[in-house]
């Protein structure tokens, strides 16, 4: 086994981020396959936090990162990212980050359009706001300019009039400034020449590596729930999530017949709009989020909390092809007297094991929860089985039961090396 893709599997920050940095110590490159600087990854390394939007983590591990076709690229946001981490002294040189040269170029009207987009909105989606769903729009749309484009000031000219005559449409219609041609691509051109010397065809890199056996670590952003075809649409995200995303979105056809892994936190959050039929209001979803220091990575947004739906989980492990679990953040359930799972659900009274695609519906979801007893004794650090409490693994237990996979890895605190392993990632299934 010599792929491995990690996936969220509730709605993003599950901590994928640190499950990377674990496997990527025993891989030899990680690639990023969808989104865009909206989704973030935290590491603390020795002490040391690291904040990462579209820089692979396995970087922090010394590993070739590559960020995929799947990837949209704001160039100044992976600008401002590489000059971030060099100041806290990890150097990213086209000899140990590849960009693949189809990847999307994120432009200034995106963000425009992205903001203009939600004003538009009778349920406001709850966006980043940077500008990632109109870039991807642009791509179905065949308006996107790739990367390569960089090299070709006549061509990207030539491109960036196309995709600017039409959001410029859009924008001007709702009152809103039109962007000049002429500013844009000098804006373009001028970042041109930092970026060039790291793009080339990815899909090539990763195939050779392949080939020749190496080990590859994929790295997604957001999360199953969060899917654009099977998440709780429409409040999603604008790519696919999944492991078919991480073979379309690096080039790599076999990514997706790897091991895959997917992060899900002991509890359930969620950032921005949208369903969540677990969530906790009031002074305990506040006293959650308190004790999970659950805010956004990048945008410092609170998170919404609540209890572990296990119904949701078993889908994202059936759609998802999920084959082991990582679960996060179990210290954070240390001292509650009680915890409560999600099992499935009522509709107008009448039972149903699945949560509605229909929106109307969802609004007459009522959660039917199992209770189970917590425990009291700390957690916190905690690096094999045995140093749980029974009823830490008692839940553990249910948690695999009721999703249908077994759990892989358990994260006991934000630290690198504080992990509980049960079963290799990296082993053949």
């Amino acid at each position: 086994m010599n792929k491995v893709v990690v996936i969220g599997a509730q709605w993003g920050d599950e901590g994928k981020g640190r499950i990377v940095d674990l496997l990527a110590e025993r891989a030899d490159l990680v690639a990023r396959f969808n989104g865009g600087h909206n989704a973030g990854h935290t590491l603390v390394v020795n002490g040391q936090t690291w904040k990462l939007a579209l820089l692979p983590c396995g970087l922090l591990r010394g590993k070739k990162g590559v960020i995929g076709n799947g990837v949209v690229v704001d160039p100044q946001a992976l600008l401002a990212e590489i000059d971030r981490v060099a100041a806290q002294g990890l150097a990213v040189t086209p000899d140990t980050l590849a960009i693949a040269d189809n990847a999307t170029l994120l432009l200034p009207s995106h963000v425009a359009l992205d903001a203009a987009q939600e004003a538009l909105r009778a349920q406001p989606v709850g966006t980043t706001g940077r500008g990632i769903g109109p870039a991807f729009e642009d791509r179905a749309g065949r308006r996107a300019i790739r990367l390569a484009e960089l090299a070709d000031p006549a061509m990207l000219r030539l491109r960036l009039a196309e995709a600017l005559a039409y959001h410029n449409a859009l924008l001007t219609a709702q009152g809103y400034p039109a962007f000049d041609l002429e500013a844009v691509l000098a804006g373009l051109l001028e970042l041109a020449p930092r970026l060039l010397p790291f793009i080339q065809p990815a899909w090539q890199l990763l195939n050779e590596a392949d080939e020749a056996g190496r080990r590859i670590l994929f790295e997604g952003a957001q999360a199953m729930l969060l899917d654009v075809e099977h998440g709780t649409y429409p409040f999603v995200t604008s790519s696919g999530t999944g492991p078919a995303q991480a073979a379309s979105g690096t080039g790599l056809g076999g990514a997706a017949r790897g091991q895959v892994l997917g992060v899900c936190k002991a509890y359930a959050t969620r950032v921005g709009e949208g369903p969540f039929p677990t969530e906790l209001l009031g002074a305990a979803g506040d006293a959650l989020r308190q004790r999970g220091g659950e805010y956004g990575t990048n945008t410092g947004r609170p998170r919404r909390c609540g209890w572990l739906d296990a119904a949701l989980l078993r889908k994202s492990v059936r759609v998802g092809g999920i084959t082991q679990l990582a679960l996060t953040k179990l210290d954070v359930l240390d001292g509650m007297e009680e915890l409560r799972i999600c099992t499935g659900y009522r509709v107008d009274g009448a039972p149903r094991a699945d949560y509605p695609a229909a929106m109307a519906e969802r609004g007459r979801v009522e959660p039917v929860y199992e209770t189970l007893p917590g425990w009291r004794e700390s957690t916190r650090g905690a690096r094999s089985l045995d140093a749980l409490p029974e009823a830490a693994r008692a839940y553990i237990r249910r948690i695999e039961q009721l999703a249908g996979a077994p759990v892989a890895l358990i994260s006991t605190s934000a630290e690198r090396d504080d992990v509980i392993q049960l079963r290799d990632p990296w082993a053949e299934r």
